[in-house]
């Protein structure tokens, strides 16, 4: 019999509505990889324990009663430690931050309630999320499972860990620059960034998403079908569509469809042979199952990397000015290097000319890939880096090279996923990216599901003892 921690939440909602497995045991099997796996990786900033048991028993009787909240009533959750949740402080993985619980859940996370799943608790980031990785203040250093000298990348760090070790199968994390599509690739899972507005935030802000983080593009679109749900606290979300996203998954076929393949940004990091040989790998599979496939030149420029870069840092350095010194002092100090190493010197038109390469940015974006249905391209250039690191080279004055192939979309609104094909030698997960036009979420998934299809045998996911 398949260990539950394996199960995905699919395949928990068929057995529950058999009455095969319970709520109740998916959630005992999720908290006992959290005991086994948590002084390994440390992913979870809260383990709310009892009260996913509680949440649990009442899914479990909703489910013998005939009468579940959703498909996903009582598969287990973690929720990223941004993402309010009543009752629940929300430090944004900096110790500099005030510990008052929040009065209220965020759309995202009260959209999973309302759907009935078991909250397990909340996952790692770092300081302010301006880090791909998994350092932080407050919460310490997050591992990757692959290999426990990694990074699992960020800012969804605890989520990314979270999918891989089978804390449950759904996870909710963000992302403003690459933060669910970096762990994503890292840890050799599947995540969607949504267009902007697609999932309701709060609170909202440019280029910021909620995304499913998940083993399977099925459990994404399980979470999509909850969360995309309207909520009027989000001034920037798109109206509501209701769409099922699980019965739209399949039937796609890549016969005749129009897929760039981009392999070089020419800015940022430069792409390791394994991570552009996936890539290609996974056009090629698309070709010869019919799509038509033409490289793509890079529309990104070293300005609009560094504008993009340098609004970042202003953006972070208003609010490291505002703390008094003894909070100043509880950032992580990498942090605090690299937002104000040059950000205190910006005049006003220094920051609207970053903003102006920001909106350049995002208009060569959508001009770019509407020439084709779909792009394929890495997710990352590089695969995991070492765990200690604070970013690829832990240079503060230079920490956003590798977010290239990622922050363009975040940017331009424009969905993205990040899904794995294959490993590197050294056994590390490659993630090829997919990107659609705006507002193509459907779409987005439906490919990812086909490449899912495609891609090459994927190994076992690693298990704390081999760790």
């Amino acid at each position: 019999m398949t260990d539950l921690h394996c199960l995905s939440a699919a395949e928990f909602s068929e057995a529950y509505a058999e009455g095969r497995l319970s709520p109740v045991e998916a959630t005992e099997a999720a908290l006992a990889r959290i005991d086994a796996w948590e002084p390994k990786i440390n992913a979870m900033y809260l383990v709310h324990r009892e009260a996913a048991l509680a949440t649990a028993r009442e899914s479990e009787a909703r489910w013998r009663a005939g009468q579940p909240l959703s498909p996903i009533d009582g598969v287990p959750l973690t929720i990223k430690e941004n993402i309010y949740t009543r009752g629940d402080p929300a430090p944004f993985g900096t110790a500099a931050s005030d510990l008052t619980p929040k009065a209220e859940d965020a759309p995202q996370a009260a959209r999973m309630r309302e759907a009935g799943c078991v909250i397990l608790g909340k996952t790692t980031m770092p300081d302010y999320g301006m880090l791909s990785a998994g350092l932080s203040s407050i919460h310490g250093m997050t591992r990757n499972p692959w290999r426990l000298d990694r990074n699992p990348s960020g800012s969804s760090s605890g989520a990314g860990a979270a999918a891989v070790a089978g804390y449950g199968p759904l996870h909710l994390g963000t992302d403003i620059g690459g933060s669910v599509r970096l762990p994503a690739t890292h840890c050799g899972i599947f995540g969607l960034k949504p267009s902007l507005g697609r999932i309701p935030v709060y609170p909202p802000y440019l280029g910021r998403v909620t995304g499913p983080m998940t083993r399977t593009v099925r459990d994404a679109a399980l979470i999509m079908n909850q969360a995309t749900r309207p909520d009027v606290r989000d001034f920037m979300s798109l109206p509501y569509q209701p769409t099922d996203y699980v019965a739209a998954l399949e039937g796609l076929s890549p016969k005749g469809l129009r897929v760039g393949l981009l392999l070089d940004m020419g800015v940022g990091l430069p792409v390791l042979p394994e991570v552009r040989a996936a890539a290609e790998a996974a056009a090629r599979a698309l070709e010869a199952e019919g799509a038509s496939v033409a490289p793509m030149a890079s529309f990104m420029t070293a300005e609009m990397l560094d504008g993009m870069t340098r609004f970042f840092e202003v953006r972070s350095y208003n609010d490291i000015v505002a703390l008094d010194d003894s909070s100043r002092e509880r950032v992580l100090p990498f942090i605090v290097q690299w937002c104000t190493h040059r950000a205190g010197g910006f005049s006003g038109p220094d920051v609207m000319a970053a903003y102006t390469q920001v909106v350049a940015m995002r208009e060569a974006a959508v001009a770019a890939v509407g020439r084709f249905d779909f792009v394929i391209a890495p997710t990352s250039p590089i695969t995991a880096y070492e765990a200690a690191m604070h970013c690829p080279g832990d240079d503060p004055t230079n920490a956003l090279p590798h977010i290239a192939f990622t922050v363009p979309y975040n940017m331009s609104e424009q969905p993205a996923a990040s899904i794995n094909w294959g490993y590197a030698p050294d056994g590390l997960p490659i993630g090829v990216q997919i990107i659609g036009q705006r507002f193509d979420d459907v779409g987005v998934l439906r490919l990812s599901r086909v490449i899912e299809q495609l891609r090459p045998p994927q190994r076992a996911w690693p298990e704390p003892e081999s760790a």
